[in-house]
């Protein structure tokens, strides 16, 4: 694997000495996000889930990458100590394409969310990325124009992000539709039906099934042959022993999202609101569930990038 930055983001980026003996010996990568680690959870929660996730992937033979912003760089996998550092850390922005720059430039602590670890990923020349949903179109968008940038990203960067689909808060529909039209093709994984997060269907009929990662990496060596291509999104159910069925799970978004409303959340603050109400109301449930659909994706992911080297 080779870095596709130009000169001057190269500088910014720093590898650790793992992601580095790796880009070296040619060994598969996943990157990983850090939203997870400085606004999922609290305190040592955050860290023991993040070296769990990394153990995950070492233990399918693939070398974990976690992206954060510190410090002024791109860092492309943290030590412990760094994994420490940004997990106590203080007012740490979550960065989007539109904050990534202003993080960089003002030597802020930046968590990245699903578009920003794409774009470091690509920069440091990496190619699967694990995470746990993706952000979409929100219900309500007609009105609010609430639509994540991942889904630009998902069309513009070539990185295939391994999810268990898109956050089931989202309108789902039309966000495979935005998706469509973006020319991303979403895959779910050993099943015909699009998985909703927390839960394993959505109700929707899946755009591609595929039942083998190395089914996933022919799919991901064809798009290479085409210029200017985007990414690959890949749908994996959460386990069922994890899961929170479809029918109860709706009852726990409609009614976070009613409280979302009722206090005024706009814009960047609507998904971690509800997803600390679902988590009230669930009493902690879908918390677990989260961590074992993450842990989850990144096993898929660390076979599909196997493939790729």
């Amino acid at each position: 694997m080779t870095s596709t930055a130009p000169a001057a983001l190269k500088d910014l980026i720093v590898y650790s000495d793992e992601v580095l003996d790796a880009l070296r010996t040619g060994k598969p990568l996943v990157a990983l996000e850090s939203t997870i680690i400085t606004h999922g959870m609290p305190f040592p929660k955050n860290v023991e889930t993040a070296r769990q996730v990394e153990d995950d992937i070492r233990a399918e033979g693939a070398v974990p990458a976690t992206i954060a912003l510190m410090d002024g760089k791109i860092m492309v996998g943290l030590s412990d100590a760094d994994l420490d550092r940004l997990a106590q850390a203080k007012d740490v922005m979550k960065c989007s394409r539109a904050d990534l720059t202003f993080a960089l430039a003002t030597g802020r602590y930046g968590a990245t969310t699903v578009a920003a670890t794409m774009m470091a990923a690509h920069a440091a020349g990496l190619k699967v990325f694990a995470t746990g949903g993706i952000g979409g179109v929100h219900k309500g968008a007609e009105q609010s124009f609430d639509i994540s940038a991942d889904l630009d990203e998902l069309g513009r960067t070539p990185v295939c992000v391994v999810s268990a689909g898109a956050k089931a808060l989202l309108d789902i529909p039309k966000t495979l539709e935005v998706l469509e039209t973006k020319g991303v093709p979403v895959i779910a994984y050993g099943t015909e039906e699009l998985p909703a997060f927390w839960s394993r269907q959505s109700g929707l009929a899946a755009p591609y099934t595929l039942n083998a990662a190395r089914e996933i990496g022919a799919l991901l060596k064809m798009r290479e042959a085409f210029p200017d291509h985007g990414g690959v999104l890949i749908a994996n159910p959460v386990p069922q022993e994890s899961e929170i069925p479809r029918d109860e799970m709706t009852g726990y978004i409609d009614a976070a999202i009613e409280q979302t409303e009722k206090d005024g959340i706009r814009g960047k603050e609507v998904t971690p609101y509800v997803l600390g109400a679902i988590l009230n109301l669930t009493g902690g449930r879908s918390l677990d569930t989260n961590i074992a659909l993450v842990r989850n994706n990144a096993r898929l992911a660390a076979k599909i990038a196997a493939e790729l080297v």
